[in-house]
């Protein structure tokens, strides 16, 4: 979700003005998505090198999560989402940790759409966690088992009574970026063997249904071969 910063320099305002012009765009999109067939979403809101940001944008963005959780779960719950973060939670603020934890349980009974929020979320540090898991399990290292392995990897479990156990996501179809960046930027590594790519000029904050179901009817008309040949029409 590139480009909240930008948009809001451009508006000659301030960045956290445009973290919640971002939010905003966050409601949108999950709106329409169950609508335009969409059953997974994974969205990349802080990732593990986000720290290295200024403190003030930091806490402000913290707090931005945090206020974000409180004012969203109802809506989520009623319309059918269900919400997990992944990503590291020891380095959140407890506030935070328990937000998440809250959130995630209220809405774990949502079938019309699996949310996933990455924050403080690395995909190479996943990748070695799993590894050290799958070595110390004595487990034949297939692919299967390193799955699950990542699986619990990336939704590490806090102790907190309401956290529900890392659950293994299906392999990303589509990874859209805006704001004109194109690189993976550590994002879903594995998950994104076979991914198709849609880069978007807009900003983050600029999305909406409208975007969504564009990218998508380009997605869908792709030939996806994933490594064999077409079959005969």
């Amino acid at each position: 979700m590139d480009g909240n910063g930008r948009w809001a320099a451009r508006r000659g305002r301030p960045r956290t003005d445009g973290h919640r012009a971002g939010v905003e765009a966050v409601r949108r999109v999950v709106e329409a998505a169950p609508g335009l067939g969409v059953s997974t979403l994974t969205l990349y809101a802080f990732s593990a090198d986000n720290w290295k940001r200024p403190e003030t944008e930091v806490s402000a963005l913290m707090a931005l999560f945090r206020w974000a959780l409180r004012r969203e779960i109802v809506r989520l719950k009623r319309a059918g989402v269900r919400l997990s973060v992944i990503g590291r939670r020891d380095r959140l603020p407890e506030a935070l940790r328990n937000g998440i934890a809250r959130g995630e349980w209220e809405t774990r009974r949502g079938t019309r759409l699996h949310l996933r929020i990455a924050v403080d979320y690395s995909a190479r540090d996943a990748l070695v966690e799993a590894a050290r898991r799958c070595q110390a399990s004595g487990e034949a290292p297939t692919r299967a088992a390193f799955a699950r392995h990542l699986a619990a990897a990336t939704s590490p479990s806090m102790g907190h009574p309401h956290t529900l156990p890392g659950e293994q996501a299906p392999d990303v179809d589509l990874v859209v970026r805006t704001a004109g960046e194109q690189r993976l930027s550590d994002f879903l590594l594995w998950e994104c063997a076979y991914a198709e790519f849609a880069f978007l000029e807009p900003c983050w904050p600029e999305m909406d249904a409208e975007a969504l179901a564009a990218v998508l009817a380009d997605f869908r008309s792709r030939t996806r071969k994933f490594g064999a040949l077409p079959e005969a029409a």
